[in-house]
């Protein structure tokens, strides 16, 4: 899949004062999955080492200053952002990752100054608001938000669960086609929002004989709404009930203590959400439930990420 990247992420010495902030996450595991477009609208407007910049709002515009001799650089970065936008758009991509609090690159954490010198909050720097208003159901976050477990492993999740469906579209499918879809990503998507999860099967179930590309588009816009949901202990605790439900008639006594002592565990944060999984796992193996064995929730990214080894993983 095609991720576009913050290029000093990816290690690239462009920083304001020459440097980088390499993110080993990102390119040493995740880079095994995907392919890196860097992007750096700076780098390219005001060149590298460069004055550091601030966005200074004025009543309700905000403006780009450079922190040098306070020159106006509104312009200038905002037309780099946009052949940035324009190189990035050409990719067929699957996600972006920003380089947090930048002023061109920060999603939500760049600083906003007021005249008098004063920070009045925060929001998304010049080009992530662009590629925000482009791409509303793009997976995106940026990399200081990366380092909380459980947003991690809820964004890897929409990733692949996004490039999943990208590569299902990309099949040309039939309404057949999408119901098995749905089918295997029953639980993935269930964890991530009861509701919109159950609107997803009425619109499979095309009870109004609707025709299909009306059909898929309504789907490609609640599934991709759904990933971009976050999952919760008690979301997904509920998910993990329901598989055990699948076992009621097979596991033995002992059997059954052993998988709910896991599930509840996991509930206390005891023991991070791999143990239940895992245990889940091994009996749908072990009593053939093909069913379980196909659901995206079990493996929704490569095991190698380990992103469900943590305890944080959840909240």
């Amino acid at each position: 899949m095609n991720i576009a990247v913050s290029a000093c992420l990816l290690g690239e010495k462009i920083r304001f004062d020459g440097g980088h902030k390499h993110e080993r996450f990102v390119t040493d595991e995740l880079g095994k999955f995907a392919r890196f477009i860097p992007f750096c609208p700076e780098h390219i407007a005001f060149g590298t080492p460069r004055p550091s910049i601030r966005l200074l709002k004025d009543e309700s515009t905000v403006y780009v200053r450079s922190n040098k001799d306070q020159s106006d650089l509104t312009a200038r970065l905002h037309q780099t952002s946009e052949q940035e936008l324009s190189k990035i758009s050409k990719e067929p991509l699957c996600g972006i990752i920003f380089k947090s609090k930048s002023p061109s690159c920060g999603m939500g954490s760049a600083k906003i100054y007021l005249e008098n010198g004063l920070c009045e909050g925060k929001d998304d720097g010049v080009f992530a608001a662009m590629c925000r208003e482009r791409y509303p159901l793009l997976p995106m976050e940026e990399e200081g938000r990366l380092q909380d477990a459980w947003l991690r492993e809820n964004f890897i999740m929409q990733l692949f669960a996004f490039d999943a469906y990208e590569q299902f579209k990309a099949t040309n499918p039939t309404i057949g086609d999408l119901v098995r879809f749905h089918t295997v990503n029953k639980f993935m998507l269930q964890s991530k929002d009861e509701l919109l999860y159950r609107e997803l099967g009425n619109i499979v179930a095309n009870r109004d004989n609707l025709v299909s590309d009306i059909v898929f588009s309504m789907y490609e816009l609640g599934y991709k709404t759904a990933i971009s949901r976050k999952s919760s202990i008690k979301k997904t605790r509920n998910v993990l009930e329901h598989l055990a439900g699948f076992f009621k008639n097979e596991l033995t006594k002992e059997e059954k203590k052993i998988l709910h002592t896991h599930i509840s565990d996991f509930a206390d944060k005891i023991v991070p959400l791999i143990v239940p999984v895992s245990t889940i796992s091994l009996y749908a193996e072990k009593y053939h439930t093909a069913y379980l064995l196909d659901q995206t929730f079990l493996n929704p990214y490569p095991k190698t990420l380990a992103l469900r080894s943590h305890i944080d993983a959840g909240k």
